[in-house]
């Protein structure tokens, strides 16, 4: 049996400029996911950990990071761990390479004829690890933006007998018709089919995929911990098993969670809710600075219930990693018997009632979001007659 821990897009160093003042924490938070990911491949004796792109955000990172990532990949070496890299598309294998300014392996400790790390480059696009019976293929380019298929010319030849397993690795897009015509590395599943390899490590995409295209299984790890609070399906990194009995040949891949951040959605009937101070005190008793929490408002508002959702998330921050309240609620229509269409009330009400009828009646109107704002006229409208005191 082989056993890899197959991780990728850990972009240690990522400004996170939408962040703000806490850009620096969801730093550390991404580099304690990576120390996570060592300790597990350790805790679980893997025998490879396979890195497949973008550890790195950028080619431009202070030696003191690329210092603690060798300090990590030397955990890695002392437990007779082997790790296989691949330069990705934000730390791509150009000129101005992270891996070219810096000697990755010789800072972890690793000897010139050492294979506890390797770097697959252009002129290097594959290691056969004899201790571990496996040829790790990847194909890397000296540019961001592929010329061709990383796997246009890798095929394991049928009578291959150097290593028992062949594992591939790619940085790069599933081709999706219209979506990833424009992305910088596309294979294909034909492409996947045809190479032969047992399993290709996939990087790129930030949630965890896998699939199968002939008889290679491949998967993508997803980021260990988001890089962006709206990546939900990241977080994990893979426990890949390879197994021969007989002549079955058999791919395990199993998810484990390092990552720190959750997230959670949050359907709220607002005739419900009460007041605002309500609202937030409600919210405030999930409190987790881990917890990417989604709020959305549904049903019919009261009249009464005044909601201000800027003013909500602000109430809410500092309490929560990323809280977002979204007021999808709609006011409602008048119950009961309207007061007469002569008195300037019953004459509001059905003129505006109507109208929002007409709107909603056609798709193309309800559409433009246009009845839903009648209907908040028509809420304030209410208040206002009735003698409430309305803050615009």
């Amino acid at each position: 049996m082989l056993r890899l821990l197959h991780t990728a897009d850990v972009h240690l160093g990522a400004r996170h400029a939408d962040l703000g003042d806490a850009a620096a924490t969801q730093r550390e938070r991404q580099f304690a996911a990576f120390r996570a990911a060592i300790s597990m491949a350790i805790d679980e004796k893997v025998d490879i950990v396979l890195i497949a792109g973008d550890l790195f955000d950028s080619n431009t990172q202070p030696k003191r990071s690329v210092e603690r990532v060798a300090a990590e990949l030397k955990r890695l070496g002392q437990a007779k761990i082997r790790t296989v890299i691949l330069p990705g598309t934000h730390d791509c294998y150009d000129r101005s390479s992270i891996y070219r300014s810096y000697d990755l392996p010789a800072m972890a400790g690793a000897g010139p004829d050492d294979d506890s790390i390797t770097i697959l480059t252009p002129d290097r696009p594959s290691v056969h690890l004899s201790a571990c019976d496996v040829v790790i293929y990847g194909t890397v380019f000296a540019t961001k933006r592929a010329p061709h298929s990383p796997l246009r010319d890798l095929r394991v030849p049928a009578d291959e007998d150097k290593a028992a397993w062949h594992v591939g690795m790619v940085h790069g897009s599933l081709a999706i018709p219209d979506r990833t015509d424009r992305d910088e590395v596309v294979v294909t599943k034909e492409e996947i089919a045809a190479t032969g390899l047992d399993y290709l490590a996939l990087g790129h995409w930030h949630s965890v995929q896998r699939g199968k295209a002939g008889t290679t299984t491949y998967a993508y790890s997803g980021a260990p911990e988001p890089v962006a609070v709206n990546q939900d399906g990241a977080g994990n990194v893979l426990l890949v098993s390879l197994e021969e009995k007989g002549l079955a040949r058999t791919v395990t891949i199993e998810e484990r969670r390092v990552g720190q951040t959750r997230f959670e959605k949050l359907e709220l009937d607002a005739a419900r809710i009460k007041t605002q101070p309500d609202l937030v005190g409600t919210l405030l008793k999930m409190g987790d600075p881990n917890l990417v929490l989604e709020v959305r408002l549904t049903g019919i508002r009261p009249d009464e219930l005044d909601l201000d959702t800027t003013e909500v998330e602000e109430q809410l921050d500092g309490s929560f990693l990323r809280a977002r309240v979204r007021d999808s609620s709609i006011p409602a229509l008048s119950a009961g018997i309207l007061p007469s269409p002569d008195t300037i009330v019953g004459a509001f009400i059905r003129d505006v009632e109507g109208r929002i009828a007409e709107l909603e009646a056609d798709p193309a109107d309800a559409s433009s979001g246009e009845a839903a704002e009648l209907r908040d006229v028509l809420r304030l409208g209410r208040l206002l007659l009735a003698g409430h005191e309305v803050t615009l």
